[in-house]
């Protein structure tokens, strides 16, 4: 298993644009953690949609690069990506608006004392309400370790309210973050 450029302790937070390696190093994070500690009070929230542009695929589940192990507890979401799957603004902001609300669902059914925490995509949860970051670090502040990625680049759009709101909720993950890794 290959080393990891942070600690497992407190909170990380990865950032950067499509297809840099970012659910890989979650992934990565997650198999240490479940190596050295095993799988109980682990939480994994998987945000992230899967969305293929130009025959690349964007984005994409903890899966595709590990196995969540069945003692953990595994949330997913089934998301849409805004600014892809959207013919307008407004459609964008509907469809953040319905990942938010099944995020918070997702959020309210976790284990209330988690160990752990992996977060796939965290601003796809953040999309249509940035005010919304504090009950996602909150919710992860009550874990030992906690690991959250989140997509950072003006490349799906910036001028828009999803990515307006996103922008926002990276500022306030970043300032919470114990550590920042940028890749790409």
């Amino acid at each position: 298993m290959p080393d990891l450029p942070f600690p497992l302790s407190s909170s990380t937070l990865v950032v950067g644009p499509s297809n840099t390696g970012k659910t890989r190093l979650t992934a990565q994070a997650l198999d240490s953690w479940v190596t050295e500690h095993g799988p109980e009070g682990v939480v994994v929230l998987e945000f992230a949609p899967e969305v293929e542009r130009d025959g690349v695929l964007l984005g994409g589940r903890l899966s595709r690069f590990t196995e969540v192990p069945d003692d953990a507890w595994h949330g997913v979401l089934e998301a849409h990506a805004p600014r892809s799957a959207s013919e307008s603004e407004e459609e964008a902001r509907e469809l953040a608006s319905e990942n938010a609300a099944n995020a918070g669902r997702l959020l309210d059914a976790a284990p209330a004392n988690p160990t752990a925490v992996f977060v796939n995509d965290a601003t796809i949860a953040l999309q249509a309400d940035a005010d919304a970051t504090g009950r996602l670090t909150s919710y992860c502040d009550r874990a030992d370790v906690a690991v959250l990625n989140a997509f950072e680049s003006d490349e799906l759009g910036s001028d828009d309210a999803v990515s307006r709101n996103e922008r926002a909720a990276l500022r306030r993950l970043r300032a919470w973050a114990e550590r920042v890794v940028e890749l790409g």
